[in-house]
């Protein structure tokens, strides 16, 4: 049997919780003040998984950078690679939250995090 300590980040009171494992399989899960936390221990220790955020230039808008971020989250072992994916992407303005910006980075989508106008 494994025990595994962690920090909750599912809200501000970042509850310390331990784990304990036999292999893949929770056993247990204390020190959480709310069912959040239970759900986030049990994922944290068998598929840890992130939203990833970042930034990406804009070619002729009101302003250079575009917020980004993954449509959904993704395994840390990814973040690496998705950020890679990232490094050289430059897009035209108009953009619109939501619009994709990148297909298949690290196998998710990369979405606009906020609205940039054509710079006139």
């Amino acid at each position: 049997m494994e025990k595994k300590e962690l920090t909750c980040i599912c809200c501000p009171m970042g509850c310390a919780l331990s784990v304990e494992l036999d292999g893949k399989n929770v056993l247990s899960v204390s020190g959480n003040t709310c069912k959040r936390g239970d759900t986030y221990a049990r994922d944290e220790v068998v598929r840890p998984v992130r939203m990833v955020t970042s930034i990406v230039k804009v070619k002729n808008g009101k302003l250079k950078m575009l917020p980004v971020k993954t449509k959904e989250p993704i395994d840390k072992s990814k973040i690496k690679e998705c950020l890679d994916a990232l490094k050289n992407i430059e897009v035209q303005a108009p953009i619109h939250i939501g619009d994709i910006v990148v297909e298949n980075a690290a196998g998710v989508s990369i979405v606009a995090a906020r609205n940039i106008e054509v710079n006139k």
